[in-house]
């Protein structure tokens, strides 16, 4: 299914394609929706498409743009880390933009989730990369500086699921870094899902809406 879901955000990449000039991609969606697999499995069906050696399309997840846990800490932030207030919000957008102009290589940050940590200048655009796929849960929020990106955005891509099933994703998810489920469970609720809700409740429609319905007949498609 997710090869479909890959194909029909690259079949609208492709649509909207202008000669000479970038398309930024925005995937977006709450937490443990799935966007980072999709946006993944949408850059490299674009490259398989390539021929040379730079690359057609490359993923700058949101992520990489998380605040140190050391300011966090002093703001008293760490338990809320993951909401919008623990990201460089400005930083990210200014850097979004940036992307748009495609004259020089320019470096961005990656997430590590084992180290908890954002590593400098991890990921590389190349000047001649076409497209950039841009991944992460506050996209399309109407609200700033999120919106200043409205008019950057050649396609925008929304990923989502009923708050149960997130629940469930983002208890496993602690469990895999350790945690017993008890203590899971409660780092989903006090956190992982009010983020969840904001991001359902206040983003902006996209393009394209992916609605996660785990049922028989996998994804459900509305434009």
């Amino acid at each position: 299914m997710i090869d479909q879901d890959a194909k029909r955000v690259c079949d609208l990449i492709t649509s909207r394609r202008q000669v000479g000039v970038r398309s930024i991609v925005a995937i977006a969606g709450p937490p443990a929706s799935g966007k980072s697999t999709l946006a993944e499995n949408v850059v490299q069906s674009l490259n398989a498409q390539q021929s040379s050696a730079v690359p057609l399309a490359s993923l700058v997840p949101m992520d990489g743009y998380h605040l140190d846990n050391r300011v966090l800490e002093t703001r008293g932030l760490l338990s809320r880390k993951g909401a919008p207030e623990t990201f460089d919000a400005v930083g990210f957008c200014s850097a979004i933009r940036g992307l748009q102009s495609a004259q020089h290589e320019s470096f961005h940050p990656k997430f590590d989730r084992q180290m908890d940590l954002a590593i400098a200048n991890a990921i590389a655009v190349h000047p001649e990369t076409q497209t950039v796929v841009v991944e992460g849960n506050y996209l399309l929020m109407n609200s700033d500086p999120w919106r200043t990106l409205a008019d950057v955005y050649a396609v925008t891509v929304f990923v989502s699921s009923t708050l149960e099933e997130l629940e469930n994703r983002l208890q496993h998810r602690w469990i895999k870094h350790g945690f017993d489920p008890q203590t899971a469970l409660q780092r989903a609720k006090t956190n992982d899902l009010p983020n969840a809700e904001h991001v359902i409740r206040d983003s902006r429609k996209a393009d394209l809406t992916l609605h996660q319905n785990y049922t028989e007949f996998g994804m459900r498609y509305a434009f």
